[in-house]
């Protein structure tokens, strides 16, 4: 079948940030998990950039009200370890068609990355029409987005890569962008100093992006 729809916009709708997460310490993994939830942001994209990344996402996949997500996914092998280590979508920096073509294998929805409309229809006429949009800053930011708009009204975006506090409000204010991804709200320095409450409080202001 084509990419989960339904699925995806359950998820991702959810709340207008997706926190990017480079995560080695599997012995914090759940207090981290538990500080985003609690602060208002349930998903998580845990990207597979560290060699304990997957025993993370199983850890972090066990805390109430977390939809855990893996990022990164480069090919199947990465995709079935997303799956047996609890992940509910994964998360992709480019859309090859092979890559596409893969994530038919599994059961959970894959969310590609594009930079250019011609990618981005590639991807439309193999059933994804939810897409990220990577990276977004250096692409050219919201007046691509909006240049997107309606040639490709039919799709919806996660811009990722470049977005922070200070413009995350302008992407989530336009039509086609369902939410955002960031690392700003899960910052080195919080997380090595264990500071848990810090990033509570990083991820409600995040989440209050949604009024």
């Amino acid at each position: 079948m084509a990419q989960d729809a339904a699925t995806l916009t359950s998820i991702l709708s959810a709340a207008p940030v997706v926190p990017v997460i480079i995560h080695d310490d599997v012995s914090s993994a759940r207090a981290l998990a538990e500080a985003l939830v609690a602060g208002g942001l349930p998903n998580l994209e845990i990207t597979l950039r560290t060699p304990n990344a997957l025993k993370v996402i199983a850890e972090m996949a066990k805390v109430d009200g977390a939809v855990v997500g893996s990022g990164t996914v480069r090919d199947l092998d990465t995709m079935k370890g997303s799956v047996d280590a609890g992940c509910r979508f994964m998360v992709s920096p480019g859309a090859p068609v092979k890559l596409l073509e893969d994530a038919e294998k599994v059961d959970i929805p894959l969310l590609p990355g594009i930079a250019s409309p011609t990618e981005a229809m590639a991807a439309s006429l193999l059933g994804y029409s939810y897409l990220k949009f990577f990276p977004a800053e250096a692409m050219g930011g919201t007046p691509v987005l909006k240049a997107f708009a309606s040639p490709l009204a039919d799709l919806k975006f996660c811009p990722t890569g470049g977005i922070s506090l200070s413009n995350a409000k302008t992407y989530l204010s336009l039509p086609n962008v369902v939410c955002v991804g960031g690392s700003w709200v899960v910052p080195g320095d919080k997380v090595a100093a264990g500071d848990f409450d810090g990033i509570r409080a990083l991820a409600a202001e995040a989440a209050a992006l949604a009024g």
